[in-house]
């Protein structure tokens, strides 16, 4: 079907052509000389409507599962037009909502990618969807299924609303329409500590609901996780519930150190090797409901709940060239619930405004103990206790408005405030501590678009008060963005970015109490220490044609009075670990990435990174050079899809520790004998006997040392996955239509 009109503002509402009923959640697309622009879903009245400032020829698509698609071609033209009911056909041969537009475009300094119906077959989660979209600088964990931004962890929203790699995680990757992402952190969400933003668009349900379970497990070792996810909508009314496990218990740990001690006239040096095994479960359950009376307006109201239980025995047989041959036992227990509720509104008051809000209050509990434990060839026992009880409330508040001066400049503001309250009680000593918290951020952004080139420029001021009854501190800093995009044509892009952020102490630093867990270490915070003040400078740039593409970033990190961990002696054989202010702090990165896609259903996307680091403090100074890098593969050919991921994991350097980056590599196959169902194999840590390999170095004149640890569970693990999803009809009631009739009815967020 086939329709040509002349307009660029475009409004229109899409039937079923059977009943006359209208089709909510149907995507309507527009794109210009074959790039795609903007995509919307029609609202429950079947509604949809575009606002554009192209004059030129556009191709509208309109798409939904089980009915055949309706393409629209606009002429030139300046004037509105109204395309009133435009009739789907339904269509027994779709199966599934099929993306065509796979290319990613850039708008006012963000990456809008459409997954391909290719990669969507290819991808059975949506991490391993997120590996095959052209996103420069975001790196996909097939492992650990995480995410991340420049080595950093992400902003993540889901159709607008703040969420977590928990939710991301319960997507199917079908019901992904489109990905907004940007290496920049958003001036909104600055102050958080993420690094980057990836806003996901996700299809929205008609009434009736959806069931999503999977699970995966390890043969060979306790390795297991799961998801469920189920939801319901009806009318302007969605309710979802989802529950996240994951459960380890690996005994083939193993550590193996050596390290000295070093003061005037005193000299101790250590060597070990133990056996850690460790064990942890958590159980991630989310309670969400979302509202939408008017398509302008969205409520949602989410409760989260986190039981989490980890626990380690480590058993070493220590060789001290001061206290001879000795064994100890290290022994650690840590329970966690933090139940949430999390609020949050956005309402697009007219064209020109947009405001939201969101409140989240927790409440937090834990117990945390550590006993370490020195047992002697003479039967002497010496023994290091950490045993405290917290008790944490907060309240984090949000308000953030968006005004559009016209369609080329827009301002916006927000202010942000969590208020908190916590009670540290250690056990061993009786000691409480009482520790407050009331920290604001203030900001102001501004953006404009001329032409091709696209500027904004933010400000921001933080602002901090904390205590308790040993320190009093207050804080004033500034938080400023500035940055370009220039489009120089369809294919390259150009962007530039100057980032001011501070690094305020938490507390728990600057909390002068000290305690002794080893016979030679006392730890304890600082008082004295400094916000730390990061710039980063950043040049980047893109290129997208057809099935290929690329990108590049230059960026300097340049942190002054960077806080780092040192060790000093106090006299006595003991010594103080505490964190300092650093003299320098220097890190200059470079990136790459190349990427082709969907030919004969074969991809693939190469990362590498060069990094140098530099580190100097009072008469101290180390330098360190890296490479790291990632290539992931992937072939898929009907039911049946093959893909490879490794990883080459880089070195890095704080203070006076070098420590490297986690291993990994997958070789997976997935099959999918219908759209309901996925099977999975995969093969982890493939001929490494190690498994995941930790170590680090550290190059202080005081404590010199050397530790490796690795997780023998892992090697050449084999883990089966499975999969199930299904959307099913509405349950509560049947609405008798007529001909041409219209149907009205249709996050912890840790900072």
């Amino acid at each position: 079907m086939a329709i040509t009109a002349e307009a660029r503002s475009i409004k229109g509402q899409v039937l079923n052509a059977t009943d006359s009923t209208a089709l909510a959640g149907a995507v309507c697309r527009l794109s210009a000389d074959t790039q795609p622009i903007l995509s919307t879903s029609t609202d429950s009245d079947g509604n949809f409507h575009f606002d554009i400032d192209i004059q030129s020829k556009i191709d509208i698509s309109i798409e939904k599962e089980g009915f055949s698609p309706i393409y629209i071609t606009l002429k030139n033209g300046k004037r509105g037009t109204k395309l009133n009911r435009l009739y789907m056909e339904k269509s027994h041969k779709l199966k599934e909502v099929t993306v065509t537009a796979n290319s990613a475009i850039i708008k006012d300094g963000i990456t809008i990618v459409y997954p391909s119906s290719t990669e969507v077959k290819a991808s059975a989660t949506a991490v391993s969807l997120f590996q095959k979209l052209p996103l420069p600088g975001l790196l996909s964990d097939q492992v650990n299924r995480t995410l991340s931004v420049d080595g950093g962890s992400p902003m993540i929203l889901i159709n607008g609303v703040p969420s977590s790699m928990t939710d991301v995680n319960s997507i199917l990757p079908k019901d992904i329409m489109n990905v907004k992402y940007s290496r920049i952190t958003p001036a909104r969400y600055a102050g958080r500590g993420v690094s980057g933003l990836l806003d996901i668009s996700v299809r929205k349900l008609t009434d009736g609901g959806q069931i999503y379970v999977w699970g995966q497990s390890a043969v060979n070792t306790t390795f297991m996780d799961a998801q469920l996810r189920t939801s319901y909508h009806h009318g302007s009314s969605q309710f979802t519930l989802s529950y996240s496990p994951s459960w380890r218990n690996y005994k083939k740990v193993y550590d193996h150190y050596y390290e000295s001690f070093i003061g005037n006239n005193f000299r101790v040096d250590l060597e070990a090797s133990d056996q850690a095994p460790f064990y942890y479960h958590t159980h991630d359950i989310r309670l969400r409901y979302d509202w939408i009376p008017i398509y302008k307006t969205l409520f949602s109201a989410s409760f989260n709940i986190k039981p989490y239980i980890n626990s380690s025995n480590t058993d070493s047989h220590n060789i001290d060239s001061t206290r001879g041959i000795y064994d100890n036992r290290d022994e650690t227990l840590n329970k966690e619930l933090s139940p949430s509720l999390d609020l949050f509104l956005r309402h697009d008051i007219n064209k020109k405004n947009s405001l939201e809000a969101q409140i989240v209050g927790t409440l937090g509990k834990s117990n945390y103990s550590h006993n370490n434990t020195y047992i002697y060839p003479d039967g002497y026992t010496e023994s290091f206790l950490m045993d405290v009880d917290s008790r944490r409330r907060s309240l984090i508040t949000e308000v953030s408005y968006v005004h559009s001066i016209s369609n080329f400049t827009s301002l916006s503001g927000g202010i942000q405030n969590t208020v908190s309250r916590s009670a540290n009680t250690y056990l061993n000593s009786d000691y409480n501590s009482i520790l407050t918290e009331n920290n604001n951020y203030v900001y102001v952004r501004f953006s404009r678009r001329i032409k091709s080139v696209y500027i904004s420029a933010s400000s921001g001021a933080k602002l901090i008060w904390i205590k308790n009854d040993l320190v009093h501190r207050h804080f004033i800093r500034n938080i400023s963005t500035a940055q370009f995009s220039w489009n120089i044509d369809s294919k390259w892009n150009i962007q530039g970015v100057f980032q001011h952020t501070p690094s305020i102490p938490s507390l728990s630093l600057l909390t002068d109490y000290p305690q002794q867990i080893t016979p030679y270490l006392l730890y304890n915070g600082n008082p004295d220490l400094k916000v730390a003040d990061n710039f980063i400078y950043k040049i980047m740039g893109t290129f997208n044609i057809r099935k290929f593409s690329a990108s590049f970033q230059t960026a300097l990190s340049d942190t002054r009075n960077c806080v780092i961990n040192d060790i000093s002696y106090l006299g006595d054989g003991l010594f103080l670990s505490h964190s300092v202010n650093s003299r320098k702090a220097l890190n200059f990165y470079n990136t790459v990435t190349f990427q082709l896609r969907n030919i004969h259903g074969f991809g693939a996307t190469l990362f590498a990174n060069i990094s140098h680091y530099t580190t100097a403090g009072e008469n101290w100074e180390h330098s360190l050079t890296s490479l790291s890098g990632s290539i992931s593969l992937w072939w898929n050919k009907g039911p049946l899809t093959l893909s490879y991921w490794c990883k080459l994991p880089g070195k890095y350097l704080s203070g006076h520790s070098i420590g490297k980056e986690e291993n990994g590599d997958v070789l997976q196959v997935d099959f999918k004998p219908n759209r309901h169902w996925t099977l999975g194999v995969e093969w982890m840590y493939m001929f490494n006997r190690h498994g995941t390999e930790y170590p680090v170095w550290n190059y202080s004149q005081v404590n010199p040392a050397y530790r490796d640890r690795y997780i023998m569970n892992n090697a050449n693990m084999i883990v089966f996955s499975v999969s199930y999803n299904t959307d099913f009809g509405s349950i509560f009631h049947t609405v008798r239509r007529n001909l041409n009739n219209t149907d009205n009815t249709s996050s912890i967020l840790k900072m």
